[in-house]
């Protein structure tokens, strides 16, 4: 029973990404619209992952000085595993389940809250591909912007870090500068970039997929937001370990 539902709603979502990603009408409507999706879902994040990042950069750095105290372990060590830590997990993976939470919800409310007000009918009425008028532009805006947030994450994550070796004198702020630079790997990065977009891509379809599929009223729409998180989180862990698999062999 569940395998059957699961298999219905993977066709529905395949059919309804067909419809989405049709050329559009209007290139110049598409445009404008996209530009004010990335400002909605993508400017509109950069607080929150200022702050987060942040916070889990200092609280990595002060957790591996705590846990590595073995004498035989060179003092940039914290710098390093700071870093990578960062980079492979924290600035796509943890980043996008957060930002699942926030953006799905947003994605999947407001879609919902035009099909219960019957405005999706509306434009379905007139001849709009709806599918593709009012989601092609939230994919293609936040999945654009996505590396932008990324790259905000990685910057703040080190800054946090440095913060705590500035002002405690948990580690020196040379160990740790010394650290992040230690046997940098480029690859790291564009394998934290390619992975975030890749979640940027199912946070914002998947949640629209089920915001244009309510049927009902107000309470309904809530129950859309919270299958288009819970949704979303589970596919980014999945495709977490199959990106991860494939792209670290």
């Amino acid at each position: 029973m569940i395998l059957t539902k699961s298999l219905e709603q993977f066709g529905r979502y395949c059919v309804f990404m067909r419809r989405t990603f049709a050329l559009p009408d209007r290139w110049s409507v598409f445009g404008r619209r996209t530009v004010t999706e990335i400002s909605k879902l993508g400017i509109d994040s950069i607080p929150l992952v200022i702050i987060i990042s942040l916070f889990i950069g200092a609280v990595c750095t002060i957790q591996m000085k705590l846990n590595t105290t073995n004498p035989l372990m060179p003092a940039y060590s914290v710098g390093l595993a700071t870093r990578d830590i960062v980079l492979l997990e924290f600035s796509n993976s943890i980043l996008c389940l957060i930002l699942a939470g926030k953006v799905g919800s947003n994605i999947a409310s407001e879609i919902g809250t035009m099909r219960v007000t019957e405005q999706i009918d509306a434009l379905d009425i007139m001849g709009v591909n709806s599918a593709n008028y009012l989601v092609l532009p939230k994919v293609v805006g936040f999945v654009l912007f996505m590396p932008v947030l990324g790259v905000f994450c990685i910057g703040t994550s080190l800054l946090g870090g440095w913060c705590v070796a500035a002002f405690t004198d948990i580690i020196s702020i040379a160990r740790y500068t010394y650290g992040i630079q230690a046997y940098f790997t480029e690859w790291y990065v564009w394998y934290g970039l390619i992975k975030s977009l890749v979640f940027a891509f199912i946070i914002a379809s998947v949640a629209s997929y089920w915001g244009y599929y309510v049927k009902g009223g107000a309470l309904q729409v809530g129950k859309a937001s919270t299958n288009a998180v819970v949704s979303s989180s589970i596919l980014i862990l999945l495709f977490d370990v199959i990106l991860t698999k494939l792209l670290l062999q």
